[in-house]
């Protein structure tokens, strides 16, 4: 049986409520590894349709196509070492796509265990501290300038 390669374009949704409550997500395969919902596209799937199908099996939130903004925003940057193996050979850089999710109120959370161990919603603030990559960190500050704009 042949391997299928993950594409290295994916979705990063932040989620937030309107008082700017981000949920984050703890990553299975690394403790302490906190971040957003975020997934590879499959086929050739809307973006859109991606990052609503992520928000669903990683949080079991179910979400419309108007709820979901999108930023209009790719960032592109080299793949950790340690998730490689999941690409095809030679691939070592990933195109992520940003978009956001506004909740009314922060909602209870279903893990999909495989992929994250723990879920918290905390102030923008301290979501984009908590965070480990560069490019969900500028995606809250993204949303939070946005909100607080509002």
């Amino acid at each position: 049986m042949s391997q299928v390669f993950k594409q290295p374009v994916s979705v990063l949704v932040v989620i937030h409520t309107p008082a700017l409550e981000v949920l984050v997500l703890e990553r299975a395969s690394g403790a302490g590894l906190w971040q957003s919902v975020t997934g590879s596209r499959e086929g050739s799937e809307a973006l859109a349709a991606t990052a609503l199908r992520e928000v669903a099996e990683e949080t079991g939130i179910q979400a419309g196509i108007d709820a979901l903004h999108d930023w209009q925003l790719a960032n592109r940057f080299v793949i950790m070492q340690r998730w490689r193996g999941r690409y095809a050979p030679g691939v070592i850089h990933n195109t992520e796509h940003v978009f956001s999710l506004c909740v009314p109120a922060p909602l209870p959370v279903r893990l999909a265990p495989d992929e994250h161990t723990a879920a918290r919603w905390l102030p923008w603030q301290e979501a984009a501290e908590a965070v480990f990559s560069w490019t969900n960190r500028d995606a809250i500050h993204l949303v939070a300038r946005r909100f607080q704009a509002a």
